[in-house]
């Protein structure tokens, strides 16, 4: 059976002209007449049965009918565009979508990508933000930069996992702020207004309770604001609001410039891990099999 599908000149047609309200606007960016973008429009409502624009004296506007069509064909014709153009790129195969901590994509990966683009060029990463597990088979993610725990990874079925690095989480702050003492010991940050993740609310009295500091001296801890990001809590470090806890790899570029130090270097390594996250699949593409080399080779 033949599909029930309209002419692509068409629909590209109508979503300019619905994204500018403007046959003109719409035939300028097309590099067509004004005349070839209303005989395609009109073909479409032709095609479809459904009147997609109101003509009034100014110009064009659409109709719900149309404000609805064109929300959902612009986001296929991106999705088709994007698929050609991950086609076309590295002679096809070499794209990966990748879904990811945000980050440790900005501060981990991101910094390192030059380095396999030098290596292997043929390979192309696009990255997304992602924080939970989701179903493989409801997307086009080919895999995932993810940090959990075992008995999190236990709840994503139907994948693979591959450790990357362990996550010890360190007490970082501005070196301003530390310049007060010449060395700091666990008991002594309770000076210091201890910065929170909103996400991990019990980091700052596991960090004290595995440095065997008292739960009554936690108890007169000064907390400072909370923020959601690794990167947020880093930023507010450097400006010198306070002491963070924070993976050291997440911090490797302030800590290089000097913007940020190690309070004292007793870290805690917990249950969380970075891991790469794939569909369990007979067939796995080459690229994904040669990224997760490089991965783990970086993570070494």
């Amino acid at each position: 059976m033949s599909r029930k599908i309209p002419m692509l000149q068409a629909l590209n047609c109508f979503e300019a002209a619905a994204r500018h309200q403007s046959y003109t606007h719409a035939a300028r960016e097309l590099s067509l007449t004004q005349s070839a973008v209303s005989r395609q429009i009109a073909s479409l409502e032709s095609f479809l049965g459904v009147q997609l624009f109101q003509r009034t004296r100014h110009g064009v506007l659409l109709t719900s009918a149309g404000a609805s069509y064109a929300r959902q064909i612009a986001s296929r014709l991106d999705g088709l565009e994007r698929d050609t153009l991950d086609t076309m790129a590295r002679q096809g195969g070499g794209a990966l979508q990748l879904a990811s901590v945000p980050t440790f994509a900005t501060r981990w990966l991101m910094p390192r990508l030059a380095g396999l683009a030098a290596r292997q060029p043929e390979i192309v990463v696009h990255i997304d933000a992602y924080t939970k597990p989701f179903m493989f088979a409801d997307t086009e993610y080919d895999g995932a930069l993810y940090a959990g725990t075992p008995e999190q990874l236990a709840r994503w079925p139907g994948t693979r996992a591959t450790l990357l690095m362990h996550e010890e989480i360190v007490p970082i702050a501005s070196p301003r702020l530390l310049q007060a003492r010449g060395s700091w010991q666990p008991r002594d940050l309770l000076e210091l207004t201890l910065l929170q993740p909103s996400t991990r609310p019990g980091a700052w009295r596991q960090w004290f309770d595995a440095m065997q500091v008292d739960g009554e001296a936690f108890d007169g801890a000064r907390f400072g604001a909370r923020y959601e990001l690794f990167s947020m809590l880093a930023m507010a470090a450097v400006q010198g609001q306070g002491v963070v806890l924070l993976p050291r790899m997440l911090v490797e570029a302030e800590l290089a410039r000097g913007e940020l130090q190690i309070a004292c270097e007793r870290p805690l390594r917990g249950q969380r891990a970075y891991y790469l996250i794939t569909p369990e699949a007979a067939h796995e593409k080459l690229a994904m099999q040669q990224f997760r080399a490089w991965l783990q080779a970086e993570a070494a």
